[in-house]
């Protein structure tokens, strides 16, 4: 294998020091680093590579904990690195950068930087012939902020990097649990057989967040969470729920399917929104204990009668032949009472009960992933009693990934797909199409709301999120799992 160079441009920032940098570090203490791999750092400070690893090392270390690294452990990884203190938004601080490329190893460019920089990091690239050799590039979300400034930010991508080249980041899909869904869908008839229109009733897709907006106001402000989490985590994982078997794990047969599904979902026109869309914004309340304050109140606030959402409920429609009347309930906010990520397969009931109880209990399959990892499947067994002939009770079989595996840790998001950008493995991440269509769709909703009007109602921190998006799903004879 080629050797690899990962230059990763923000090395000084929060995400570095919060998560790629621990995902190397992990990776590295599980032998699966290459061995030849270099790690370049760049940053503003004009400072030599020990001074930047003394105080990376502190800084990993509260985000770490008790899996923080010992001194060998550390000295080990540390031999990975070099450092480049460089304004990388000045086109002449690109000549230092150029000296540590080698254009007979593979250039691995990670952008933890705001977007709004993305082009401009890649125009310097090229003015300073950084892009001659071997080169692939990796983004974190947000590409853009609607279907117009994707596509410039996509464009911009296209001149310098063949589509092949281009990582895009969703890290939900680096998750152990969500990548499980390829597994359990596909490698398992019983359930493979059960996942269509004539077995489910309906879907639930829940992203709750116990934080509020974190020091993020003016940032968060311009988007909201529809922006924020809908387009990205939410519409990857109703994708991975809904979409057809691909032909293969290769990247583009993964990502054809996701498209399809992108492209099926119902558009919720004007005359619609008002019954298919619920948006809140938290106002104070109380979190994990203590008294928080109301998005309005947060330090950074800039605009006191701000409409912007901080929670959304969407029931939406995947319109083909495998979900024809199948709603999918999707669910998102912050200051929520718990930080929770699952999937809720509702099946339906059957079509005529034999038992005494005379109560129906529907299957329900339950991916839950986070805050612990794994699987339920809520089944119905008979009750273990002589009072009553065959009557039927709730059971539960729980699938723990982290008990069943042994392991004493599940990994990171970014460690798969750090290993798998440095193996020139796609699939894990979002190509261009699907993430232009998803714009477009969530374009399309936000524009909508704004013709109806749809009102941004208050609902405590601490609380799922304002009452109507209860009787979003209520007024369908369903309810939320929490």
């Amino acid at each position: 294998m080629t050797g690899v160079d990962l230059i990763i441009f923000g090395a000084s920032g929060d995400l570095s020091a919060r998560k790629l940098f621990p995902a190397l570090f992990q990776l590295d203490r599980a032998e699966l680093l290459p061995s030849d791999l270099r790690i370049t750092a760049i940053a503003r400070d004009q400072v030599d590579v020990d001074v930047f690893l003394e105080g990376l090392r502190q800084r990993m270390n509260g985000y770490m904990g008790s899996e923080s690294p010992s001194d060998a452990e550390w000295q080990h990884y540390s031999r990975h690195f070099q450092y480049v203190g460089a304004d990388f938004t000045k086109g002449d601080n690109y000549s230092s950068i150029r000296e540590t490329l080698d254009d007979s190893r593979v250039s691995l460019f990670y952008l933890a930087t705001p977007p709004s920089i993305f082009a401009l990091i890649c125009n310097n690239l090229a003015n300073n012939n950084c892009l001659t050799g071997d080169c692939r590039i990796v983004l974190e979300k947000p590409i853009g902020e609607c279907l117009a400034s994707s596509k410039e930010v996509n464009e911009t991508l296209a001149r310098y990097f063949d589509e092949a080249s281009i990582y895009r980041i969703d890290h939900y899909l680096g998750k152990e649990t969500v990548q499980n869904l390829l597994a359990l869908r596909f490698a398992n008839r019983f359930i493979n057989s059960q996942w269509d229109a004539n077995c489910i009733d309906h879907v639930q897709i829940t992203v709750g967040e116990i934080v509020g907006i974190e020091g993020r106001w003016s940032y968060y402000d311009r988007v909201g969470q529809l922006r924020d989490m809908v387009q990205n985590h939410l519409m990857q994982l109703l994708c991975l729920v809904a979409m057809e078997p691909p032909n293969s794990l290769e990247a583009d047969s993964i990502r054809d399917e996701k498209v399809k599904i992108v492209k099926a979902l119902r558009r919720v026109d004007v005359d619609q929104v008002a019954e298919h869309v619920v948006k809140g914004q938290y106002s104070q309340g109380w979190s994990s204990g203590a008294a928080v304050p109301g998005y309005l109140e947060e330090a950074g606030c800039e605009r006191p009668d701000s409409e912007t959402e901080t929670f959304i409920a969407i029931k939406a429609h995947v319109d083909n032949w495998r979900w024809a009347g199948v709603p999918f309930y999707l669910r998102t906010g912050k200051r929520v009472p718990e930080k929770l990520t699952e999937i809720i397969i509702q099946y339906k009931d059957l079509p005529h009960n034999i038992f005494s109880s005379g109560t129906n209990i529907a299957n329900k399959l339950i991916i839950r992933l986070q805050p612990r990892e794994g699987i339920e499947l809520t089944m119905a067994s008979k009750r273990q009693t002589l009072r009553d002939k065959l009557s039927l009770q709730n059971h539960t079989l729980d699938l723990d990934f982290r008990e069943t595996t042994g392991m004493s840790r599940i990994p990171d998001a970014y460690e798969r797909l750090f290993l798998d950008a440095i193996n020139g493995d796609q699939s894990l991440f979002v190509g261009r199409e699907e993430i232009e269509e998803s714009w477009r769709w969530c374009d399309e909703l936000i524009d909508a709301c704004n013709q109806k009007n749809i009102e941004t109602k208050p609902y405590h921190a601490g609380s799922w999120g304002p009452p109507k998006a209860e009787l979003l799903i209520e007024k369908d004879g369903r309810s939320w799992h929490v």
